[in-house]
């Protein structure tokens, strides 16, 4: 699930004023994560969150370098902060000891326009574009040349209660109308989701802006736009928040207690990455039969929504002391076997189209056509270097989503993230 952990990230805004400070601190602990001598087998370092099976896919790499190099598998902290906030001091500190990097969707451009990490070229570049699913490519990009290869993806579904339900609603007016009538009923009606002032928020509401065809930045990523689209996004969450099919902890959820609420039995809806879909097949076995999975609603009766997407991407850092090795690396890490291999084990969608055609896909991902249909068509986070202080201030002002005042508070997120653009008014 990369976002909430995926899925989704939660990240702090800004980078290079923790450069100084962080140089002279992290300079004795740097010395030991050094990529190897001149002589000897090259380490390769691999600076990834944590993945429970991704050291068998290191193994195999390893194997098939046949002793050119050695991927030494550096698991960052579990929480996205803490992720971005190491590899930013090492960066800043210029630390040569870092190799191939596992970055939020969301950082490539950051990183990318910090210069920290190296552009793909050539063959490098032909070969992760080639096959690669458009909605995640685009988060690799930074004015139009690709700093990263996608290794996954990820993207929420609509889990329903079909003993509940008969069809899955098309649009969150439906849906609010759905659970209202079962709440009359005296049945589980509840419409779970995240609601906490955190990253999960704003993936919400970007897939409700998306949806209804609006635009929180200009195309180019340098201005507040915040139209009539997104302006709809905002009225469409505030009925939803004040509609009575809420949780009483809507506005301080996250992922993982959303999941645990739908699978005690309260909700009758869900919108939530794939994780829910083992984890409830493991905890509530009973339950998990009666659910199905849909595309998020859409804003529109007609128009299919558009949902924002997470993952992971990796990216080559400037200051490797072998680049050439460490795109090679990368490009094994994500390649279709392995890729394969992470989808089934670990519950990470791939990048690659042709992965989803597999036969060995369809017991472990029951609703890869439901995924796919979705990452075809996505909403993709606000693309610029600022992003991380955007999302700071875009979840502030959301919260609680059943204040939200559509004019006025699309009139103070405009302003708000103007001044993000500009590095003003956000704590580093």
């Amino acid at each position: 699930m990369n976002d909430p952990d995926e899925a989704g990230r939660r990240r702090r805004p800004r980078v290079r004023v923790v450069a100084a400070a962080a140089a002279v601190a992290l300079a004795a602990p740097l010395a030991g994560c050094g990529s190897g001598g001149d002589s000897g087998t090259p380490t390769i370092n691999l600076y990834y969150p944590p993945e429970q099976n991704l050291q068998k896919v290191v193994d195999a790499c390893n194997t098939q370098a046949g002793g050119r190099y050695k991927i030494v598998y550096r698991v960052l902290p579990r929480q996205a902060d803490d992720q971005r906030v190491q590899m930013v001091r090492r960066l800043a500190a210029e630390d040569s000891g870092m190799d191939v990097l596992g970055l939020d969707v969301t950082w490539t451009q950051e990183f990318a326009s910090a210069d920290w990490i190296l552009e793909w070229t050539g063959q490098d570049r032909a070969e992760v574009e080639q096959g690669t699913l458009a909605g995640p490519l685009e988060t690799a990009r930074y004015q139009g040349k690709l700093y990263a290869a996608p290794k996954n993806t990820n993207v929420q579904l609509l889990w329903y209660r079909k003993d509940l339900v008969p069809q899955p609603p098309k649009t969150w007016d439906e849906m609010i109308s759905m659970a209202q009538d079962l709440k009359r009923q005296g049945k589980p009606h509840q419409v779970l989701t995240m609601g906490a002032q955190y990253e999960g928020l704003v993936v919400l509401y970007n897939t409700l802006a998306e949806s209804a065809g609006g635009r929180i930045l200009s195309e180019d990523g340098s201005k507040a736009v915040m139209d009539e689209g997104a302006v709809r996004a905002l009225e469409q969450l505030q009925r939803f928040a004040t509609s009575g099919v809420t949780s009483p902890s809507f506005s301080n959820a996250t992922e993982d207690p959303v999941r645990l609420e739908f699978q005690s039995g309260s909700g009758a809806f869900q919108v939530n990455w794939p994780f829910v879909y083992p984890a409830m097949q493991e905890a509530n076995p009973d339950l998990a039969q009666q659910v199905g999975w849909a595309r998020v609603p859409g804003i529109d009766e007609g128009t299919p929504s558009r949902v924002t997407i997470g993952g992971v991407d990796l990216a080559v850092s400037r200051y490797s002391k072998h680049p050439d090795l460490s795109f090679e690396v990368a490009k094994c890490l994500r390649n279709e076997e392995n890729q394969k291999f992470s989808a089934i084990n670990d519950g990470v969608p791939p990048t690659i189209e042709k992965v989803y055609d597999d036969p060995e896909m369809a017991e472990a991902y029951p609703m890869k056509e439901t995924i796919l249909e979705e990452l075809k068509d996505p909403a993709v986070r606000p693309l610029t270097p600022a992003y991380q202080s955007i999302s700071t201030v875009m979840s502030a002002v959301l919260s609680p989503p059943s204040a939200i005042g559509p004019q006025q508070t699309g009139d103070e997120l405009r302003k708000a993230i103007a001044d993000a653009l500009e590095s003003k008014g956000v704590l580093p």
